[in-house]
């Protein structure tokens, strides 16, 4: 059985959010005086919905928020972690310390939202960066009573695991529901076939420090089991690998998360992108959930390294003739998507009761 690690197995601590986080103003920008620009910056403004992004701004001659702090809006009183350097509306301040990464901001918004709870901040009674620096926070420490940043790390990565696992397993039980619903496809069979059979090109991303990123507007892969696999957006041109409208499979971190991207994107060293010749969105779709099986037989201690990727095989519907059933995954999958499943997949939280 899984070893799971709970809040209840460590000791907590309050402390004073000033002693431990930078609490700075943001430079207000005034969304009337900027341009709109689809893949431009990050604008954070004081909205509780789509982690407070409100729209993309053309232009780069700004005093920009740091990547890897918190967004709190003073009048809603919310907060999120922010994965990308970004501009910020009227009343907006940021959060930061060193050992913030993804996995950690995530938690500390939680802890932030619960050290607030009952308050009364919000509208009329604005949470200001002087009354935020002053607030208390409960955080798990140490043996040394420091905040234990390990913890907290661990603990998001093994829940959003768990929560990827649901979806996943939602998805494989409308495939064991409607494998034979598809007009003239009844009989269709499966068999095995080698990976290095089925992807013509099979590549590990490049290794890309993260004090080497430069800012920028194309999406970074790396092993996270969360928002496709995004991890950032960086500019980076030389010494990078970039591949598009292909799937991306976990090499370590979350071993096996597997995601299509239909666009343009760099892949870092912990991802291995995978291609078919001639294949449909809905066949990498198809695909994906497939490949997303090697996480049963992988873990944090054992990756998937580029000898074993090759090696693997994978179980796939055929036609008559032996081959590989496309035009079966492609309309299946297509099949899936009319009837909108995603609407009816419950948002999953995590929350952190302290």
């Amino acid at each position: 059985m899984e070893n799971r690690i709970s809040l209840d197995q460590v000791k907590w601590s309050k402390f004073k959010v000033s002693d431990i986080f930078t609490v700075e103003n943001s430079k207000p920008y005034h969304k009337d005086r900027l341009e709109q620009y689809k893949y431009g910056v990050p604008y954070i403004t004081r909205t509780s919905l789509n982690n407070g992004l409100e729209d993309t701004i053309k232009g780069s001659d700004f005093k920009f928020n740091k990547r890897d702090s918190i967004s709190l809006g003073a009048e809603n009183a919310d907060f999120f972690y922010q994965p990308y350097n970004y501009i910020a509306g009227n009343k907006m301040y940021s959060i930061s310390h060193p050992e913030i990464n993804k996995s950690i901001g995530l938690f500390l918004v939680q802890a932030f939202r619960s050290s607030i709870k009952d308050c009364g901040f919000g509208y009329g009674k604005g949470l200001t960066g002087t009354r935020m620096k002053d607030r208390l926070v409960m955080l798990p420490i140490d043996s040394e009573g420091k905040p234990n940043w390990s913890f907290m790390e661990q603990y998001i990565k093994q829940e959003q695991k768990k929560a990827a696992r649901k979806v996943i397993d939602y998805y494989e039980q409308k495939i064991l529901e409607t494998a034979f619903d598809l007009v003239g496809l009844e009989n269709v069979e499966w068999r095995e076939f080698p990976f290095n059979k089925i992807f013509r090109k099979i590549q590990r991303g490049k290794r890309l420090k993260k004090a080497d990123h430069i800012d920028g507007y194309t999406p970074y892969i790396s092993s996270t089991a969360m928002n496709n696999g995004l991890d950032g957006f960086i500019g980076n041109k030389d010494g990078v690998r970039k591949f598009s409208n292909n799937i991306s499979i976990a090499n370590s971190g979350s071993v096996g998360a597997c995601f299509y991207h239909e666009y343009e994107y760099i892949a870092s060293d912990h991802v291995t992108s995978l291609s078919i010749d001639n294949a449909d969105k809905y066949i990498y779709l198809f695909m994906s959930t497939i490949v997303r099986r090697l996480e049963e037989k992988y873990s944090f201690n054992r990756e998937i390294n580029d000898k074993r990727i090759r090696q693997e095989k994978i179980i796939l519907p055929v036609d008559e003739n032996g081959n590989p059933h496309w035009e079966y995954m492609s309309q299946f999958m297509q099949n899936l998507e009319a009837e909108k499943v995603q609407e009816v997949l419950e948002p999953i939280y995590i929350y952190i009761y302290i």
